[in-house]
């Protein structure tokens, strides 16, 4: 790299991403040197924002030393977003994808840059007013239709999943997920998992599900007015497609129902947005996804209760984790004491539907 040549953040060579970028796509870069940031934010995969001083992009790729076959993972994403961009579904414009590791090290895609905000907690969502923050909850429900209102065949993702047992293969994924990373007992646990076993509800025709559906994996922008006191707020792209799959659409429904419960959990590093004065409650949601969808949702405590048992494997395999050294940072060691909590609520919910 030439002195004069910013470094890029770790796991992103500039010199050898824009010598890639302007042999497939010729002409899409200006001649300033590029310039790249990490997205904060994101799960499993790294995201960066590059930009030239005139455009910017989104580059994508596995965590460093990421040591298991990754290009499936970076493929599929990008087949996704491919797929939905012509349709209702706001998703960004993909550029290209690469999976010769060569280039960056492991495979990659790159896509354009979307304007807008993830809202991550409560406190931000606060900040856009109670007016602002039901439209954006609501909208999220909106989009949500629109997702599973594409025909997967009619854009080339007829074979994206296995939805036929999606619900049994799913459970038995999260069981045996809780069987490998936990140290200790959990009272309910097994009763949870026994009892959604047992009320497994017939799934609706399949369709492309997100996987991890809720507002801070989507952006929202102000299209029209910098004080959205127009209404304009809008969501601009939903991002995070790495568990996309052809499934039950009920899935999704459930996990941003999960999302929508108020935790009373004072300084907990996991939060939900609900405690935003306007967010609409859960019923309100799964109302408004009935009659725009036209779903019969008469089980979906069912779904909600394994978005809780989902969450709860997930807090537990962090905990334990923690617990042998292998996890660090501000917040972790209070992540065991959530997973009783997650239990609860999933036998509740599953009880009272």
């Amino acid at each position: 790299m030439s002195p004069d040549r910013p470094a890029g953040p770790p796991g992103l060579d500039l010199d050898r991403l824009r010598g890639h970028l302007d042999r497939e796509r010729p002409g899409l870069l200006g001649d300033r040197p590029l310039t790249a940031r990490l997205i904060e934010g994101g799960r499993s995969n790294l995201t960066y924002a590059v930009s030239d001083g005139t455009g910017r992009w989104v580059v994508r790729r596995p965590p460093l030393g990421h040591v298991l076959a990754t290009a499936h993972d970076m493929r599929r994403e990008h087949r996704v977003i491919s797929a939905l961009h012509p349709t209702d579904v706001p998703v960004p414009r993909p550029v290209l994808l690469c999976e010769d590791e060569e280039v960056l090290g492991a495979p990659f895609y790159v896509m354009e840059f979307v304007e807008g905000t993830p809202y991550r907690t409560a406190e931000q969502l606060a900040s856009l007013g109670p007016e602002r923050t039901r439209a954006a909850v609501l909208g999220l429900v909106d989009t949500l239709v629109d997702l599973h209102a594409v025909d997967p065949e009619s854009v080339g993702l007829g074979d994206f999943g296995r939805p036929e047992g999606f619900l049994d293969r799913q459970l038995r994924r999260w069981g045996k997920q809780l069987a490998a990373s936990r140290g200790r007992e959990l009272a309910g646990v097994e009763e949870l998992h026994a009892a959604l076993g047992r009320a497994l509800p017939t799934s609706p025709a399949p369709t492309v599900v997100h996987g991890d559906y809720r507002l801070d994996n989507v952006l929202i922008d102000a299209a029209d007015g910098a004080d959205g006191a127009d209404g304009a707020d809008r969501i601009t792209a939903v991002l995070d497609w790495e568990m996309s799959t052809l499934g039950d659409p009920l899935t999704d429904l459930g996990l941003l129902v999960m999302y929508s419960v108020r935790l009373e959990l004072p300084d907990s590093p996991v939060s939900t947005t609900a405690g935003a004065p306007g967010h609409p409650d859960p019923a309100e949601l799964i109302e408004r996804y009935a009659a725009r969808s036209g779903r019969d949702v008469s089980a979906l405590s069912w779904y909600t209760a394994f978005a809780w048992f989902k969450l709860a494997v997930i807090l537990e395999g962090i905990h334990y984790r923690y617990t042998l050294g292998q996890t660090v940072g501000a917040g972790f060691d209070r992540i065991g004491d959530l997973v009783p909590v997650f239990i609860e609520h999933g036998l509740t919910t599953l009880n009272e539907g």
